[in-house]
């Protein structure tokens, strides 16, 4: 009988020697399966990697709660049996709720981590905190923290907009050209939230190319973009899309290229746009020559570019990582009023997308239901957080901060309850976050493996991978639903969340609420039959449960469907209106403008971030860091596994920098490197190439955290840090918001320097355990 299993980077078929696991095979319906789940087995089987058994830090079994968290992450800790580590979960949510209340456990989850539904993380940490009474969560994503924010107010919500980007096939029939801003990385496009199957994007690109699209990547980084043919790449300053837009914008708008009859019809707001475009304002045209002053482009290539979008059926995309950037809402918002002054949005192969790259599941036209999903409950806390303000939440408690138009105040947090993610992969300024994450009284991580998070904990609780378990995978948009049938034993004592939760439930006296009588297969049972009408909706026929079960596979697609994004409100904006306040897409958007901000007015505009290499601060760290998705894992999921240590270079996160830049500083391909500003250091092996722009260097994300606490501790690397051993560029990265309204993170806005390691580097100790001392039965 043919198994199979979902992980977020692919479908695979299970190769077996009776129960267990010999080898997974990617579905042939794949036809470019991502090289991620090569390693999944072999990541998962590390037992030198896996968390074995509870186990809890030194200092706070001994002294209680609160004890020296200086020493998270420096100290050995002890492993117990799971009773003790389960009295000891459970009392100590009774004392936090019982001195503090609820509002004092932030239910930090965060991340990727399971492709399975019900055994999902983060729905299942947050059904069970509200469970015994609720949590403090957090709002929106690192990946699209601006976005989340700013869209609903233009045009519509994110997700429904990346459920309905127009479909690959139109694109390929009538996309006479695509301008992407960020590119279209097929890296980033290896995963879905549920699994992908099959890979689309590369062979999308291709057919476009082979059908006569023409493509323009504008990016400082040649390599965002592969379409197997010649395109023409515009190595743009990071941060400055904006700017270059609205160059575009001019040009099309005092040459008479817009199309006023769309913007009268369909949108909202032009004219106090286009005042700001002729600089009726503040008294500077945003002209092309302007744009090529801030962006580093030829004024005569932008306005050019402006002439020819008008010209052609036109796609305009962005990448998510344009808004992870300081006044990050402003690249999207100015995206969208650009698109609508082409005129061409409802119209198949034009218009704009806002994400093509990001994830498998942009441009497919398979069927779109909602699956099967863990309700979370109701949550008795009210208050939350930005996901990517958890710093400020530990150092400010009481303080307030603007969001979406509100003011909100920062809760006191007394225990941070996390599962499923590595906020010491995912934030910015890690060294702050280091210093922040003393404040917690007490840190509870359910892991797999040793990762940073897991390290600086005071109780860790193994959990099981999602090869260990049953569950089922699904992803909106996806061609196939899959019954994941476990594939290995638990390593070590390794639990599912979900009996570890029902465990602790039972102690709180929440047993009831938290399982509703069910075990893992009855939830199974339960959210697959409760996909199956909503599933007919959308014409696709699920069969029973056990047929399903049985199969393994049930393949959605639908021949012949295609999907133009906007179509409908384009063919008639009075019966289909947008859910913004007018209707229309909003080029001024009243509301916004409502709430006062400096940092993100009525309509898009350009402001200068606060680090670029414009800025007088470049003198001092001359080159812009960008720090993307890695191509050999998910954020830092499996990064110990056989694919992702294969690309280290000298044992390091590979930088790639620019020959003009590299021969400035006397660094040679494979040397080990400082990666440097005021907020910290970190080691990575040099990559040279000229697919980057001079002045800009590329550190992908995902190497997990290896500070030097103890070097730290003693005073640090001249900027009261030690040094990061791994190549991770959060140690580096700026942690403030990108404006006053999202709230979002700023990762992409920053400036580093870069310098030869002279002598014997550290060794890198990211991949191995803690000191580790078993006491059983005490």
């Amino acid at each position: 009988m043919r198994t199979y299993t979902a992980a977020h980077w692919g479908v695979y078929e299970v190769e077996r020697n009776g129960n267990e696991a010999t080898r997974l095979h990617p579905i042939q319906a794949d036809p470019q399966p991502s090289g991620i789940g090569s390693g999944m087995l072999e990541a998962c089987r590390d037992v030198q990697v896996r968390v074995k058994r509870p186990a809890v830090r030194k200092s706070w079994l001994e002294d209680g709660p609160g004890s020296r968290p200086e020493r998270r992450g420096q100290e050995p800790f002890v492993e117990i049996g799971w009773e003790e580590a389960l009295a000891l979960v459970s009392c100590e949510l009774k004392r936090v709720i019982g001195t503090w209340g609820n509002e004092a456990i932030f239910g930090g989850s965060y991340g990727w981590s399971s492709a399975g539904r019900f055994h999902h993380a983060q729905s299942q940490i947050h059904r069970f905190l509200n469970a015994i009474g609720g949590y403090v969560r957090h709002a929106d994503s690192y990946s699209l923290g601006a976005a989340r924010v700013l869209m609903p107010h233009i045009v519509a919500p994110m997700d429904e907009l990346m459920a309905v980007h127009t479909s690959w096939d139109v694109l390929a029939g009538h996309t006479g050209m695509f301008v992407t801003f960020g590119g279209v990385p097929a890296k980033n496009a290896q995963v879905s939230a549920g699994g992908p199957g099959p890979h689309e994007v590369p062979g999308a690109l291709r057919r476009m190319a082979a059908a006569g699209t023409r493509f323009v990547n504008i990016s400082p980084v040649r390599d965002d973009l592969e379409t197997g043919a010649d395109f023409e790449w515009l190595a743009i300053r990071p941060n400055t899309d904006t700017a270059l837009m609205l160059g575009l914008a001019h040009t099309l708008l005092v040459e008479g290229l817009h199309d006023a009859a769309f913007l009268d019809r369909y949108c909202v707001g032009f004219d106090r746009f286009a005042a700001y475009l002729r600089g009726e304002q503040d008294g500077q045209a945003k002209d092309a020559h302007w744009a090529a002053g801030i962006t580093g482009l030829p004024a005569a290539r932008i306005r050019a570019l402006a002439r020819e979008m008008a010209a052609a059926r036109t796609m305009l995309n962005i990448a998510w990582s344009l808004q992870r950037s300081d006044h990050g809402e402003q690249p999207f918002w100015m995206l969208v009023t650009l698109a609508a002054m082409l005129g061409q949005i409802g119209l198949p192969g034009g218009g704009f997308g806002v994400g093509y790259g990001a994830v498998n599941m942009i441009g497919n036209a398979n069927p779109r239901f909602s699956g099967p999903a863990l309700p979370q409950g109701e949550n008795g806390v009210k208050a939350f957080i930005p996901v990517a303000r958890i710093a400020d939440m530990l150092e400010k408690p009481g303080e307030t901060f603007t969001y979406n138009g509100r003011t909100l105040t920062y809760p006191d947090i007394r225990m941070v309850y996390w599962a499923g993610g590595n906020p010491f992969h995912h934030h910015q300024d890690l060294n702050r976050l280091l210093r922040a994450w003393q404040k917690p009284e007490t840190v509870i991580v359910h892991e797999p493996f040793w990762t940073a998070t897991a390290k600086l904990a005071d109780i860790v609780l193994p959990a099981t991978t999602t090869l260990e378990r049953d569950d089922i995978g699904y992803s909106t948009r996806e061609r196939f639903m899959v019954a994941m049938r476990q594939a290995m034993r638990p390593v070590g004592e390794a639990r599912d969340d979900y009996d570890i939760f029902t465990e602790l439930a039972r102690r709180l006296g929440a047993e009831a609420r938290y399982t509703e009588g069910l075990d893992t297969p009855g939830w199974l049972r339960r959210l697959y039959g409760e996909s199956i009408g909503r599933a007919a909706q959308a014409d696709v026929r699920l069969p029973e449960f056990d047929a399903f079960w049985q199969a393994g596979l049930v393949d959605m697609a639908l021949p012949g469907q295609s999907v133009v994004m906007l179509e409908s409100f384009r063919r008639d904006p009075q019966a289909n209106p947008l859910r913004t306040p007018s209707g229309r897409i909003e080029i001024f958007s009243q509301t916004i403008a409502d709430f006062g901000l400096p940092d993100c007015p009525g309509h898009p505009q350009w402001f200068a971030p606060v680090e670029w290499l414009g800025a007088d601060l470049a003198a001092r760290w001359p080159l812009h860091m960008l720090s993307d998705q890695p191509a050999s894992r998910l954020h830092s999921q499996l990064d110990h596994s056989p694919h992702s240590r294969a690309t280290k270079v000298a044992g390091r996160e590979p930088v790639m920098i620019h020959p003009t830049d590299a021969a400035a500083r006397g660094i040679g391909a494979g040397d080990v490197v400082r990666v440097s500003n005021a907020r910290g250091t970190c080691l990575a092996g040099a990559v040279i190439s000229d697919a980057i722009r001079p002045g800009v260097i590329k550190l992908s994300t995902g190497a997990w955290f290896d500070p030097d606490l103890a070097a730290a501790s003693a005073g640090g690397n001249g900027n009261g840090n030690g040094i990061e051993k791994h190549g991770n560029p959060n140690a580096l990265t700026l942690d403030r918001p990108a404006s006053g309204l999202s709230q979002g993170c700023i990762a992409q806005t920053c400036l580093v320097e870069v310098a030869r390691f002279e002598g014997e580097p550290p060794a890198v100790t990211a991949f191995k355990p803690p000191q580790l001392q078993p006491r059983y039965g005490v």
